[in-house]
C-alpha cells in the first residue's frame, strides 16, 4: 500500500485524513470468514446511521426544544414517541434509492437506513402537551415544563 495519493484519483489508505474508506480493524482476522463483506458493510452502515442523526437540545424559560436535520425525509417517515414516562424517542427511516441496471454509481455518500435517539427528560416535563413539527428537513420538538412556583412570602409585624 502506498502512502502517496495516486496521481489519477484517490487510493484507499487508513493513513490519509480525507480518505471516505472505513477502516474494519477485524478485516483480516480468521473469525471474519463468518461474516461476509456486505453482511460486514451492512453492520457498518448501520451503526453509522445512529451516529449520524444530529440533534440538538436547548432549554428554554418555558420548554425544552429539540431540533433534528432530516433533509428528505417527510413527517410520515418519522416518529415521535414517549417511552416510559419521560424517555423522548425520535426515530424513522430513509429508504435508499431504487438501483437501475444502467446506471453506474460513481458515489453514493448520503445516507439511508434506520435511525434512533433517545433523550431522558426532566421530571419538571409536562408529557401530555409535546407537541411536533417538520418544516423544510427540520423537525421541532417541544417539551413544555411546569412552573417554577415561587414560595409565597408572607410579611410578619413585629411587635414591641
Amino acid at each position: 500500500m502506498s502512502l502517496i495519493p495516486s496521481v489519477f484519483g484517490r487510493r484507499s489508505n487508513a493513513f490519509d485524513p480525507f480518505s471516505l474508506d472505513l477502516w474494519d480493524p477485524f478485516k483480516d482476522w480468521p473469525f471474519n470468514s463468518v461474516l461476509s463483506v456486505s453482511a460486514r458493510s451492512d453492520l457498518s452502515n448501520e451503526t453509522s446511521q445512529f451516529a449520524a442523526t444530529r440533534i440538538d437540545w436547548k432549554e428554554t424559560p418555558e420548554g425544552h426544544v429539540f431540533k433534528a436535520d432530516l433533509p428528505g425525509l417527510k413527517k410520515e417517515e418519522v416518529k415521535v414517541e414517549v417511552e416510559e414516562g419521560n424517555v423522548l424517542q425520535i426515530s424513522g427511516e430513509r429508504s435508499r434509492e431504487e438501483e437501475e441496471k444502467n446506471d453506474t454509481w460513481h458515489r453514493m455518500e448520503r445516507s439511508s437506513g434506520k435511525f434512533l435517539r433517545r433523550f431522558r427528560l426532566p421530571e419538571n416535563s409536562k408529557m401530555d402537551q409535546i407537541k411536533a413539527s417538520m418544516e423544510n428537513g427540520v423537525l421541532t420538538v417541544t417539551v413544555p415544563k411546569e412552573e417554577v412556583k415561587k414560595p409565597e412570602v408572607k410579611a410578619i409585624d413585629i411587635s414591641g
